[in-house]
């Protein structure tokens, strides 16, 4: 069975669905604590092996991070726009919640590309919504900080804006002090959780990092997320399993035009894409690829995901490379 989630501040409309697309029970829970255990035992009576969840990263962050650690379920990110087509393509239904979270299960279920949801925990996260808090703090009692401090990010900025503040002993100041000392608590956590990862992929010692645009960190992900390439027949089919290989956008006399493919592993595509931009703005192959694309008559974003596209082969080759040397870790080390 699958399933799909509509959330809400206060509730939680789940759908589940059989192979067929048709609904088999369609109910609402509470979008809290108590709720999630309710989900919990829902899609376990109910047999369910995917559920897609609109707004994982907003009302349905609680459920997504209660569903991916509780494991056993796939949970993967249903895109609003997505949701609203599905339900344009059935007139005459009108907009609720259930009828929602139907759509969302057919999605679930049509889409095997769906990304997986998105967890907002940990220290990244943490220090990401800090960061967001403390700029607004900022902004309201130091207009144009930012000119300054322009982002929060490394001690050097961390710094600049306690300077900002110095002399000020306002409650508001602060509260903002005591943010920017946990912001530098958890800047020296992710740099030595960097660390350590960059000591593991020395060790695993993959050709990755000897592509422009590929640190530690982008190696371990590509690892992590492949853990062994041979699983991808070709080259195409690890594009199309990135995002990178692009969809036919023709219409009447507009031909040969591709748009963006908005499926597949989106934290591959991802890394991709940093490679891409990385490589643009330097004097390198991919930017020498770029500027012939847009020679040929090609938009940026039409010859940015063409550099995609040829950094996706680029990569499959390379850990091709790694397992004819014997470098290639194996799915469990990647995995770590």
């Amino acid at each position: 069975m699958l399933a799909g989630i509509d959330t809400h501040k206060d509730t939680l409309a789940v759908a589940v669905i059989d192979p067929g697309g048709r609904p088999v029970v369609v109910t609402e829970l509470a979008n809290t604590e108590a709720g999630f255990d309710d989900l919990e035992q829902f899609l376990e009576r109910h047999a369910v092996t995917r559920v897609g969840i609109e707004g994982s990263g907003n009302y349905g962050r609680g459920a997504a991070v209660r569903l991916v650690l509780a494991g056993g379920i796939e949970v993967v990110e249903v895109p609003p726009s997505l949701t609203s087509r599905e339900r344009s393509g059935r007139p005459g239904q009108g907009k609720t919640d259930p009828i929602d979270a139907v759509a969302i299960a057919r999605i679930t279920a049509r889409e095997p590309g769906l990304p997986p949801v998105r967890l907002a925990v940990g220290e990244a996260a943490d220090l990401r919504a800090l960061a967001n808090r403390t700029h607004a703090e900022l902004h309201g009692l130091r207009p144009g900080y930012q000119s300054t401090v322009p982002r929060l990010t490394g001690p050097t900025f961390i710094a600049a804006a306690r300077d900002l503040l110095a002399g000020d002993d306002s409650v508001r100041a602060r509260l903002i002090r005591r943010r920017l000392a946990r912001l530098a608590e958890l800047t020296a956590e992710i740099r030595e959780v960097t660390d350590l990862i960059a000591a593991e992929v020395e060790r695993v010692d993959t050709h990755l990092t000897g592509l422009y645009g590929v640190g530690p960190v982008a190696a371990a992900t590509i690892l992590g997320e492949i853990a062994d390439i041979r699983r991808y027949r070709s080259r195409h089919a690890f594009a199309s399993a990135n995002g990178t290989a692009p969809l036919p956008a023709n219409s009447g006399r507009t031909t040969r035009r591709h748009r963006l493919n908005r499926s597949g592993n989106r934290t591959l595509n991802r890394v991709l894409y940093t490679m891409a931009i990385t490589q643009i703005r330097a004097d390198t192959e991919g930017r020498a690829y770029y500027q012939r694309k847009r020679a040929e008559g090609k938009t940026g974003r039409e010859a940015l995901r063409c550099l995609k596209r040829r950094l996706s082969d680029v990569v499959y080759k390379t850990l091709h490379e790694d397992l004819a040397d014997g470098r290639a870790p194996t799915p469990a080390a990647a995995g770590r």
